[in-house]
């Protein structure tokens, strides 16, 4: 065995009192008796033997005699159940473990006031022997109120408010009308600190986390359903299953047209497709150079030149015809030329019809990539400027995307500080810098930004810093605003300029204060004309659901009222023929059937008039979806 992280010895080791202890311990441990051992394991002492020189709970002068523990804490239990002065101790829980509506919020108060009832004096050992069997917990824990979920929405707001640390209205009014008028001698149990928070600010009870508190309420988790009557452990399963996939759906819930994980990806397929175009490109260099060698030194563009290779194909067939081709692809009339006479002049190999095949194949693929390459670039530019429109107005939308890639998402960038900003992508450079004693980098991503490349060698660093924390600005606002904007992202990149103005100049720039009002009062006015346009969208599609609505009515009362002619039409013939009948004898049927021809023909009256009232509605709801 290991005790207090030493080896414990073969044989017990007794000190001079011969209490069991070790280190030289004065008294006795508490609950034993004058010459004699000590109480049972359980109830407050020890056993002879290693182990620590005292439990948490002891807090008596060492040498005196006690009663044990267990037996002193229950009495101290009962009066406080009955009525007594003391501080109860409640566990409260927030039905995060019955989900679904079958869970709720709870109020135990503790009977073990010795070892459980005040948390900073509870002995955790005996709590979690008593966890164990659901009779042991009875005599700990007592359930005194439960308050169910109303409904799978009211648990899912509740268990929603408890993560972000508010008091939700159904645990405040548990806790008011359960807990002691007297709040000062009671004590509160909540496994998170945030709600305890909440609740000592608003309630004003005391609240305990961890420790002890932990293990009681992990007790009334495991023994909810006998604690709860008419409840269940399989109907408690499937509540704590439902609540927790509605809670995570709650949680991963986003604004479609916000999400920073298709920038990410689009970054990184815009990264591949250039290098993969880039090596792509030079096998068709490698491979057309065979043929017309000479068309690399005057075409030096990837793109350009595999649409040459592409439209010329065997250079001997090129001619004067194939000029006006030539320009268009190659956009200058001059280089058109140089490649007719390069061809007629060269000093390539022949090539067979088959190789030129595949050259004219692989080019096209690569053609097809490059054109897929600029709509996902239209792509990417259409994404930022929805999610993050200050960043990609200030640093571009190719940068700004590259640092939401790297920081993961644009909250971790919102939350980096400028100097992380400034040398996120070159982590390698610094950690290598850091290690050798060398100097650090100044820049990593934001070195492709043309502010950098503008400035001065001297005022590369300086500039630098500055756009770090622009950009640091400008994250947090697209982040956190809720009508995304590029107005602070304009501003940004004029405060930018005018700070490289001043490097190379002179002229002081504006002051921030000033820039950012300018920015917010701007900012307001596109907030509210957005606003505007969005409710005027809303009243329209009100409308046009209204007039649906009317027509589908309209529709339908007509088709009745015509249902209702068709059956009196239909009953009036039948009553005259009946009178007939009455009146005159029965006349045998004439050959030609005319008077068996005759029900047939209002039958397909009818139907016509159900068929044009059909055309109708379907004319009606077209003219309601074209409006």
């Amino acid at each position: 065995m290991v005790s207090g992280g030493r080896r414990a010895p073969i044989r017990p080791h007794r000190d001079r009192a011969g209490t069991g202890r070790r280190g030289g311990g004065r008294g006795r441990p508490r609950g034993a008796a004058r010459g004699r051992g000590g109480p049972p394991a359980g109830l407050g002492g020890h056993r002879a033997g290693p182990g620590p020189a005292r439990p948490a709970c002891d807090r008596r002068p060492a040498g005196a005699a006690a009663r044990p523990v267990r037996a002193c804490g229950r009495v101290r239990a009962v009066r406080r159940a009955r009525g007594g002065g003391g501080r109860p101790a409640a566990a409260a829980g927030t039905g995060r473990g019955q989900r679904g509506g079958a869970g709720g919020a709870a109020a135990c108060p503790s009977r073990e006031a010795g070892a459980v009832g005040c948390p900073l004096r509870g002995c955790r050992p005996q709590v979690e022997e008593s966890v164990l069997t659901i009779g042991k917990f009875h005599n700990v824990v007592k359930l005194v109120a439960f308050a169910p979920f109303k409904s799978a929405q009211s648990a899912l707001e509740n268990i929603n408010a408890v993560s972000e640390g508010i008091l939700h209205e159904d645990l405040r009014l548990l806790l008011e009308t359960s807990m002691p008028a007297k709040k000062k001698k009671a004590l509160l149990g909540v496994a998170d600190a945030k709600i305890g928070a909440a609740i000592l600010e608003e309630l004003g009870y005391q609240c305990q986390t961890g420790g002890v508190v932990a293990e009681i309420l992990r007790g009334i988790r495991l023994h909810f359903h006998a604690l709860v009557k008419g409840l269940t452990a399989q109907s408690a399963s499937k509540a704590q299953l439902g609540l927790g996939h509605s809670y995570s759906r709650a949680k991963v819930k986003f604004n479609v047209n916000r999400v920073d994980n298709m920038i990410i990806q689009s970054i990184s397929l815009l990264d591949q497709l250039d290098k993969d175009i880039n090596t792509f490109s030079m096998r068709v260099r490698e491979w057309y150079g065979y043929h017309f060698p000479e068309l690399i030194k005057i075409v030096s563009e990837n793109y350009t030149y595999c649409r040459l290779a592409k439209f010329i194909g065997n250079r001997k067939e090129l001619s004067e015809e194939s000029l006006e081709g030539l320009e268009e692809i190659v956009m200058d009339s001059a280089k058109a030329q140089a490649i007719l006479e390069a061809s007629r002049s060269s000093m390539g190999m022949d090539i067979s019809p088959i190789d030129l095949i595949n050259i004219e194949s692989f080019s096209s693929r690569v053609i097809s990539l490059s054109e897929y390459r600029k709509g996902l670039q239209e792509y990417l530019r259409s994404k930022m400027s929805q999610v993050a429109p200050s960043l990609s107005a200030l640093i571009g939308e190719v940068v700004g995307a590259r640092l939401i890639s790297h920081a993961g998402s644009l909250t971790n960038l919102a939350k980096y500080p400028a100097s992380t900003v400034q040398i996120l992508g070159a982590e390698k450079a610094l950690f290598r810098a850091l290690k050798t004693r060398g100097n650090t980098p100044k820049y990593g991503l934001i070195f492709h930004s043309t502010f950098i490349g503008r400035a001065a060698a001297k005022n590369k660093g300086r500039i630098s810093r500055y756009l770090a924390n622009k950009c640091t600005i400008a994250s947090r606002i697209d982040c956190f605003s809720e009508v995304p904007t590029s107005v602070f992202g304009d501003k940004l990149r004029e405060q930018v300029e005018e700070r490289l103005a001043f490097y190379e100049t002179g002229e002081p720039p504006r002051k921030n204060l000033e820039v950012m009002k300018e920015a917010m009062v701007e900012a307001n006015e596109v907030v509210a004309e957005v606003k505007r346009k969005q409710e005027k969208k809303e009243k329209k599609k009100k409308k046009r659901e209204k007039r649906r609505l009317e027509a589908l009515a309209a529709a339908a009362e007509e088709m009745e009222d015509s249902v209702l002619e068709a059956e009196e039409n239909d009953t009036e013939p039948v009553k005259k023929k009946k009178k007939k009948k009455e009146q005159e004898p029965l006349s045998e049927p004439e050959e030609n059937g005319l008077e068996e021809d005759a029900l047939p023909k209002k039958k397909r009256k009818l139907m016509g008039e159900a068929a044009q009232l059909e055309k109708k509605k379907k004319k009606a709801a077209k003219d309601l979806e074209e409006d």
